[in-house]
């Protein structure tokens, strides 16, 4: 057994409605002066780069802007983003501002900044990071990948069809700048997606295996359910399965998108130090085959997985339909965990997204080479409730075609 648990996070968090205007706080306090920005085009075409271009320049920083950032980033084009910056000046701070893949690419490129190399000799296993990167300071627009304050970064591996994660405590980025104003034009899709996303951070690391009883040796980054990531969790389960379906359906509504953005950052806290499961192990091998965004997918497998793991963290699920407001009058403990995987299928519904793996293009012949692939990713397979087998999972997969 496993007698110690760590818990780890963003150095600082600023949150709240206009907390955007106090960015030259932030980085005055990093003594930073020359700042690269990294975004992407759509966050660009909608007037937010404007609008914290000019708040930089107004406190007379020199910025430079990278906004060609595209969903599921390859590798080379985190090295391309890098070349740009270096080309530029020297950076003393780096911001990261959009969705999941900009603050992940700014997180890569910080990394890059302080330790050179290219991304790929980062990977391969936890803790690969020889020490702190560039101050970084994380500008989220959506609600969904909790990436301002994770240890994670995501990126596409184009000639092996995969997505790979660096993961290091080190990647943390140093402020986390969250203010749901941002947030308030993010198309109904992207909402859901990022949302669900969200929601499947916070159920995994929920009932992901308890931090005693995970085998692994040495220092491990996901290291199971612990009880701060399980109150973090909860709260976020919570407020997503309350807000999620409102923040789709009225995307002006600044409450629900208020609470949406703490539920991922909640989420996000709680799965960085717990670690997700089997939803998103199956997520890279089928990412690599599908252009679905990572959190369909994720979202898509998770009432499947939920399904998998009931008759092992039924307790869990029990609490997760009650946060759903299931009403469990006559059930049973198990129908009132199975509860749980139904209540997600209907929120998959309600936001309008895909429930079947047909339906984002997988065929039954993907199914052993996706089960295979997903085996092998042990830091999250390690931490499933139920330990996974090529034949059980296939199962599972089959059950969600």
């Amino acid at each position: 057994m496993r007698n110690t648990w760590d818990f780890y996070s963003t150095e600082r968090i600023v949150f709240g409605n206009g907390a955007i205007g106090q960015l030259d706080v932030i980085l005055q306090r990093l003594k930073a002066k020359n700042i690269l920005l990294v975004t992407d085009p759509g966050i660009k075409n909608a007037g937010i780069v404007d609008r914290i271009s000019s708040l930089l320049e107004q406190a007379n920083y020199e910025t430079v802007i990278y906004d060609q950032v595209v969903p599921e980033p390859p590798v080379d084009s985190a090295m391309d983003c890098y070349k740009f910056a270096k080309s530029q000046m020297d950076i003393d701070a780096v911001i990261g501002l959009g969705g999941g893949s900009s603050i992940d690419m700014a997180k890569i490129v910080a990394l890059l900044v302080a330790h050179g190399g290219h991304p790929l000799d980062y990977y391969g296993g936890e803790n690969q990071v020889p020490g702190p990167i560039a101050p970084l300071v994380a500008i989220p627009t959506t609600a969904g990948t909790g990436s301002e304050v994770t240890s994670v970064a995501v990126l596409t591996d184009v000639e092996n069809n995969l997505k790979v994660g660096i993961s290091d405590n080190y990647l943390r980025p140093t402020v986390a700048l969250l203010d749901p104003e941002l947030t308030l034009g993010l198309p109904a899709y992207v909402t859901a997606c990022s949302g669900i996303d969200a929601l499947s951070h916070a159920i995994e690391a929920y009932t992901a295996k308890p931090s005693a009883y995970i085998q692994a040796e040495g220092n491990i980054l996901f290291q199971g359910s612990i009880p701060i990531s399980d109150t973090l969790a909860y709260r976020a389960i919570e407020l997503i399965a309350k807000n999620l379906p409102l923040a789709v359906q009225q995307g002006s509504n600044l409450e629900a998108r208020s609470n949406m953005l703490m539920g991922s950052l909640l989420a996000g806290m709680s799965f960085s130090n717990a670690g997700t499961a089997a939803a998103h192990a199956l997520a890279y091998p089928i990412g690599g085959l599908v252009k679905s965004p990572h959190g369909e997918v994720t979202g898509l497998l998770l009432p499947y997985v939920m399904e998998y793991n009931a008759a092992v963290e039924t307790e869990k699920m029990v609490r997760i339909s009650q946060a759903f407001n299931v009403n469990s009058d006559g059930l049973s403990e198990k129908e009132a965990a199975l509860a749980a995987s139904k209540a997600v299928l209907t929120l998959l519904g309600e936001i309008g997204l895909p429930t079947k793996l047909t339906e984002i293009g997988i065929k039954e012949e993907d199914i052993p080479e996706i089960a295979e692939k997903t085996l092998q990713i042990d830091r999250l397979i390690r931490n499933n409730p139920r330990m996974p087998t090529q034949h059980s999972l296939e199962e599972l997969l089959r059950k969600a075609l």
